[in-house]
């Protein structure tokens, strides 16, 4: 098919269809909307917990899909092939928050950083994912930016808002794998800051071996973990048990637990309650970016993130991009990302 968007259902992220999408060269495009050709995304375990947290944060609104079903957010590359929105030129590329989909239709409205899509259903929604940058013609770091940019920009506010408490100086890092908590490691680590990071077996030697842990222990060791005091726990995986074994085993050198992700999908949400220690927070990253760029200004944000995603990439020779072309690479990747397989070293790139 020429046009296709992949859907995911709701209450089961293991069941997807491809179905068929408008033909893009007749696309009837209402005053103010453009159409854009998706180029292409990186898929990350970041993608499998918009899927799993779609309802309680609202990640399954930003593009509509059929009752029961969604389209997941991915982030990358695109192109407007068609457009009736004025300042919104055809053959305008940008990167930003896309569906996994060959098209999409926007209404882009030029903004004083880059296009805002002002769709009537994304008006809710938080303006970090309706915002989108022009982007040069392709390059070569292209891959990079889509893989590592949305996943880092959330380890580099974590690092930022753990920072600000000075007695926090151990993390431990669930779902170590996952790209976010593997750029916190970096980030904390060149702070002085000890990280051990909790996998799965299959994991913890590769992972240990990047060199961006100071430990690496499998889930099953979470429960005799010694740590010391001001110990801050950072949950990517959302699976109760590990939260529960982590706060048993640290009790009082608990500082801080905080919920950032739910790679672990099938796992059963939230924590028993009560929990020794503090009992676990959300951190939502555009809460503390809306609070830096309240106090530094956002072109502060942005070039103090550009040099911390430059270091990581700089450190990271061990990173292998693996590319997937079409719907049926698309399936493909997605199944390693969503049953846990993708290696901790590789980054997977979708061009539709």
């Amino acid at each position: 098919m020429a046009a296709w968007d992949l859907l995911i259902d709701r209450k089961d992220l293991r069941v997807t269809k491809l179905a068929p999408a408008p033909d893009p060269q007749a696309a009837d495009l209402a005053g103010g909307q453009v159409l854009l050709a998706v180029e292409s995304f990186a898929l990350t375990a970041n993608n499998i917990t918009y899927g799993a947290m779609g309802d309680a944060f609202g990640y399954w609104k930003f593009f509509p899909a059929p009752d029961g079903w969604g389209r997941i957010p991915v982030w990358g590359f695109a192109t407007v092939v068609a457009s009736r929105a004025e300042g919104v030129a055809e053959g305008l590329r940008l990167f930003g928050y896309l569906p996994m989909s060959t098209h999409v239709v926007m209404q882009l409205v030029p903004s004083r950083d880059g296009y805002v899509d002002r769709s009537p259903h994304r008006a809710e929604l938080p303006p970090t994912y309706n915002a989108y940058n022009a982007a040069e013609a392709p390059g070569a770091d292209d891959d990079y930016r889509s893989l590592l940019r949305p996943l880092l920009m959330t380890s580099f506010l974590l690092d930022d808002f753990l920072g600000e408490d000075a007695a926090v100086r151990t993390l431990v890092l669930s779902s170590a794998s996952s790209k976010t908590a593997m750029g916190l490691a970096f980030y904390a680590r060149s702070r002085g800051v000890k990280v051990v990071g909790l996998s799965s077996p299959a994991n913890v030697a590769r992972l240990a071996g990047l060199g961006l842990y100071d430990q690496v222990v499998s889930y099953a060791e979470a429960g005799s973990l010694k740590t010391g005091p001001g110990t801050a726990y950072v949950d990517f995986a959302g699976d109760r048990a590990t939260t529960a074994a982590v706060h048993e085993a640290l009790g009082g050198d608990l500082a801080r637990s905080l919920i950032v992700g739910g790679t672990h999908w099938e796992a059963p949400r939230g924590a028993p309650q009560p929990l020794p220690g503090p009992q676990p927070v959300l951190f939502f990253a555009p809460d503390q970016i809306r609070k830096r760029a309240g106090e530094w200004g956002m072109a502060e944000v942005d070039a103090r993130f550009r040099k911390a995603l430059a270091a990581f990439v700089a450190g990271a020779p061990w990173l292998k991009l693996v590319q997937h072309k079409g719907a049926e690479g698309l399936e493909a990747a997605y199944a390693t990302v969503l049953e846990g397989r993708a290696a901790p070293d590789e980054g997977h790139i979708v061009r539709p």
